[in-house]
């Protein structure tokens, strides 16, 4: 799940961590004015605050750039961006897609959850998409190493504390003792697994798999496919957008 460090926080190193594109290129953007901040364009060195609404724009004169939108399955010990060392990361498993559309992608997954994230190179989605203010859904299935309590599930739908936070209420399903479902609209940094860890239990096994109206589905690890038709039209209208 994705998170920032302290705010406010660079314009650059904003792009960066929301996986849309390096510090080095997310400048470039900034030079061609597509940058936007609460609807502001950017300047170099401009910093973003938590609650600030932040656009990549693209426009349709845009030269030869078709905008894509793919559904891929991240396996599990891939980074999804950012990879130190002999880390792997997401775009080094779909090398044909980087080199053809530039995609990348939004938001994460930490290292040992896997499941759906969505590939583009549609800036417009980044904050629309990962803004915790606008609310967006996320499901995901839990294997736990325990059984599950009886209350756990009423304490993880009410919301539970973790390191000075309560989390917001949340949708959940018991699939057996040792699973379930959860949907979520928010994404604090390892989230799941510090909510499970607070109620006194240990998350073995995490993978997403919907996004909005974007399902998993049957997608082999490190698979994807291209999100078209009406389950696009499905995905950006609820983002305000149109294709």
């Amino acid at each position: 799940m994705d998170s920032l460090p302290n705010y406010p926080i660079r314009i650059n190193k904003y792009l960066a961590h929301k996986g849309y594109a390096t510090r080095k290129s997310a400048d470039e953007l900034i030079h061609k004015q597509r940058v936007f901040i609460n609807n502001k364009l950017a300047v170099l060195g401009d910093k973003v605050q938590e609650d600030d609404v932040v656009e990549v724009r693209t426009y349709k004169n845009d030269a030869k750039k078709k905008l894509v939108y793919f559904a891929y399955n991240k396996p599990r010990s891939v980074i999804s961006h950012s990879a130190q060392n002999d880390e792997r990361e997401i775009i080094e498993m779909v090398p044909e897609l980087f080199e053809k559309y530039r995609v990348f992608p939004v938001g994460r997954l930490d290292k040992e959850s896997h499941g759906l994230i969505i590939l583009t190179n549609d800036g417009r989605i980044t904050d629309r998409l990962l803004n915790p203010a606008k609310e967006h859904e996320k499901e995901y299935i839990v294997q736990t190493k325990l059984a599950l309590r009886k209350n756990f599930k009423e304490h993880m739908e009410r919301g539970v504390f973790i390191e000075g936070y309560t989390t917001k209420p949340a949708t959940v399903r018991i699939l057996n003792e040792h699973s379930f479902s959860i949907i979520l609209n928010e994404g604090k940094k390892h989230q799941i697994r510090r909510m499970v860890a607070a109620l006194f239990n240990e998350v073995s096994d995490l993978q997403r798999v919907r996004v909005q109206s974007i399902q998993l589905g049957t997608i082999p690890s490190g698979g994807y496919r291209k999100i078209e038709g009406d389950e696009l039209a499905t995905f950006l209208k609820a983002l305000g957008l149109s294709n």
